[in-house]
């Protein structure tokens, strides 16, 4: 399948919006230091149909939060392929936060954007109660579960985009994701119909929070 037909797939009546994208990330991405030079070339398929295709482990009308947004990615290619989804992007640079609000102006995106860094008690306070959080090239697998699954709801997830490392991490970090909440994390490709290399994801739901039993009176 060529990028033209995958980007179709993905995106549908969308796909206008998708190639603004693109086109904004080629002609500022470098010079605002969003990407690297070498990654112009391959804009479709390593990074905005890669970050579209994750929405197939979202339901409708989720709530999600893209962690660390930076150029908008995860964020900004889900909300054109999934306009169902409530996205916020939540991003602590002040010149990315800009790029960002410039990006949804231009495309017509109804996302929101909130500076700020998930570890944070008042982004906390604004942002938990999530359905997904998500992340992408942010940090590994034991910080982001700390970061990021206080936002979730209880049975909510954490869908973080990972490469061949995956499997490496979830042995690794096992014991501090658990420490943070999560369950057992699933390593799960997204976009195998139309991708010749799938995206990998991490995906950590979060445990509902013990509620302790309450202590018995004794019998006099």
């Amino acid at each position: 399948m060529s990028l033209e037909q995958a980007a179709e797939r993905v995106f549908g009546e969308h796909v206008d919006q998708a190639a603004g994208y693109v086109e904004l990330l080629e002609r500022h991405g470098v010079e605002r230091g969003l990407i690297g030079p070498r990654e112009v070339e391959r804009l479709w398929e390593r990074h905005v149909l890669n970050s579209a295709v994750i929405g197939e482990q979202m339901p409708e009308g989720a709530r999600v939060v893209d962690v660390g947004s930076g150029a908008g990615l995860p964020g900004v290619p889900l909300a054109i392929a999934r306009p169902d989804l409530d996205i916020v992007l939540l991003e602590p640079m002040a010149r990315r936060v800009d790029w960002l609000a410039e990006v949804a102006e231009k495309l017509e995106l109804p996302i929101t954007i909130v500076r700020g860094r998930a570890e944070e008690r008042p982004v906390r306070e604004q942002l938990s109660g999530a359905d997904i959080v998500t992340a992408r090239a942010v940090a590994p697998l034991a910080r982001l579960a700390d970061w990021c699954l206080p936002l979730v709801r209880p049975d909510g997830f954490l869908v973080a985009l990972k490469g061949a490392s995956a499997a490496e991490e979830i042995e690794r970090d096992g014991a501090a994701i658990r420490k943070a909440g999560g369950a057992d994390p699933l390593i799960v490709e997204c976009g195998a119909a139309v991708l010749e290399v799938p995206s990998t994801v991490v995906k950590i739901r979060r445990l509902p929070t013990a509620v302790k039993p309450k202590a018995r009176s004794r019998k006099r």
